[in-house]
């Protein structure tokens, strides 16, 4: 028994139950996670953290000693099995729930949803709480859904002993009041950030397939969803034709940098960059190629050829070359080297004599 805990005979018998289940909750406390843990991976819904736990027996003791009476047997406890997940937005709250509905049986009964009962300091507190049950019967068990700034609020809210046993002041708790506020403000605004963003992506590679390129800057983003179109496919075949080589995928997002270094400010510079540099970086290919028997190449091999070309048609020379090697391979003393050759390699190209 719990140390200073006294139960009458109604609790001692609910305790008696409790330790007489206790094998049977562990079991279920894993079940039910593995089946929730399942569930979120197959839908693909990334969230910071879920929790499981048995109620120990000195948690239920003293729940027993305030309120045993109220309970017939230990299966009117619904909380004797707990799961918590927390999502980092409030609409992944909602689709957890759509997940928990589909593969629990839910006591709609005893559940509730505490966002919607709007107390002015609850921020913390406003969880959604099914009680559910396992497909296959077994005993009921408390599922907690909440953000993870509701989980910072409530736990930093229980560390002051916001809800504790002393009376707090009144201009305390205002502030209480106002903090919780603007949590719940911030919540709410990640969340619209979220959307908003989605919504500009999507606009964004709306664009791109459209072929309005000159409406879409260049960014991260933007970038990567220009990449989805393969717009140096062309030019690699063409390339590769050359030895009848294979082309290996590599990252293509190194090469982002250099292009901002050239000034382009918008994905419509970057395709008229590939349009009117093509035909001299396939050359400066060819002064390469001529000589080997290379039968495979990487796929950053036109991209990185049309940024050298252009280097050159534009006076770079050679510590315009090696800053672009310094920009995709990290700085090292082979780029010097590396520059050298293209030089050398370039130097009888007809781009190279109007330089």
């Amino acid at each position: 028994m719990a140390n200073n805990v006294n139960l009458d005979a109604h609790g001692q018998e609910l305790m008696r139950q409790y330790r007489e289940l206790r094998p049977a909750l562990e079991q279920l406390a894993t079940q039910a996670y593995d089946q929730l843990r399942q569930a979120l991976d197959e839908q693909g819904i990334y969230v910071t953290a879920i929790e499981h736990r048995v109620k120990t027996e000195r948690s239920l003791a003293g729940k027993l000693e305030l309120k045993g009476a109220k309970y017939k047997s230990i299966d009117d406890i619904t909380d004797l099995v707990g799961l918590r997940i927390i999502t980092f937005y409030t609409d992944e709250v909602d689709k957890v729930a759509v997940i928990a509905k589909r593969i629990f049986d839910i006591d709609w009964q005893d559940s509730v949803d505490k966002r919607k009962l709007h107390e002015l300091d609850a921020f913390g507190y406003n969880s959604l709480h099914y009680i559910c049950r396992l497909k296959t019967g077994g005993p009921r068990f408390e599922l907690q859904m909440r953000t993870a700034l509701q989980h910072v609020w409530s736990t930093m809210t229980h560390d002051t002993g916001y809800k504790g046993d002393v009376k707090i002041p009144r201009e305390y708790l205002r502030q209480f009041s106002r903090l919780a506020g603007m949590m719940e403000l911030i919540d709410d605004e990640f969340s619209r950030l979220r959307l908003v963003l989605a919504d500009y992506r999507r606009q964004i590679q709306s664009l791109v397939k459209s072929g309005k390129l000159d409406e879409v800057p260049l960014s991260a983003g933007t970038f990567r969803s220009f990449l989805d179109l393969q717009p140096f496919d062309r030019l690699n075949k063409r390339i590769a034709a050359i030895n009848q080589a294979e082309i290996y995928p590599v990252p293509l997002m190194p090469f982002l940098p250099v292009l901002e270094s050239f000034g382009f400010e918008t994905i419509g510079d970057v395709q008229r960059f590939i349009d009117e540099h093509s035909e001299d970086a396939y050359q400066l290919t060819v002064s390469q190629l001529a000589i080997t028997d290379l039968d495979i190449l990487s796929s950053s091999t036109a991209l990185q050829n049309l940024c050298l070309v252009r280097v050159l048609k534009q006076g770079g020379g050679h510590e315009g070359l090696k800053a672009v090697f310094d920009t995709i391979n990290g700085e090292t003393p082979a780029n010097a080297m590396l520059a050298d050759m293209i030089l050398e390699q370039a130097a009888t190209l007809p781009f190279m004599s109007h330089n």
